[in-house]
């Protein structure tokens, strides 16, 4: 008699960890084209599809230092991709906001993102395909259940005159 072996969670979360990476690498390339590191793309991306957010935020969100964030937003404020705004109410906290640069730039890499990895997924026949509808449902249910990964403070409204771009 064959006996099967019983799925361990340990198993599971080692293989999906190791696919994650696999995926993310692969997906990278698309981000080639930006010119940007992948510190640079992380941070910002956190700025436009998440910010505003404040610059103790955004170093907790990339799980670095304030003074390591504050050298990285220094370099994509230099870039037109990001600013700076002083909160209205309490002059000691600035905001980072994407500018429409940043947010391009983001909006296109993603996009080139998806495009890839849309060609590898109409490769797969629809059986498999709907498994990986459902397993994405229970991903995101697992990683999706926590707090956010960084303080979200109120942002102030933007000054008249600029609107904020909703890219996501």
């Amino acid at each position: 008699m064959v006996k099967f072996a019983v799925t361990r969670p340990a198993d599971v979360a080692d293989r999906l960890h190791s696919a994650a990476i696999h995926l993310l690498r692969a997906l990278r390339r698309q981000d080639e084209t930006t010119g940007l590191s992948g510190a640079r793309l992380s941070a910002l991306s956190v700025v436009v599809f998440a910010g505003p957010v404040t610059i103790a935020g955004l170093a907790t969100a990339e799980q670095v230092s304030v003074p390591t964030i504050t050298r990285m937003i220094a370099g994509m404020e230099r870039d037109g991709l990001l600013e700076r705004e002083r909160d209205a109410a309490d002059r000691r906290v600035i905001w980072l906001r994407p500018t429409a640069r940043g947010t391009r730039l983001l909006v296109e890499g993603r996009r080139r993102r998806v495009a890839a990895l849309t060609s590898e997924l109409t490769k797969l026949d629809r059986a498999d395909l709907e498994t990986l509808d459902r397993a994405v449902a229970i991903i995101e249910r697992v990683v999706g259940g926590g707090p956010a990964p960084w303080p979200r403070l109120r942002a102030p409204a933007r000054r008249r005159g600029s609107a904020r771009q909703a890219p996501d």
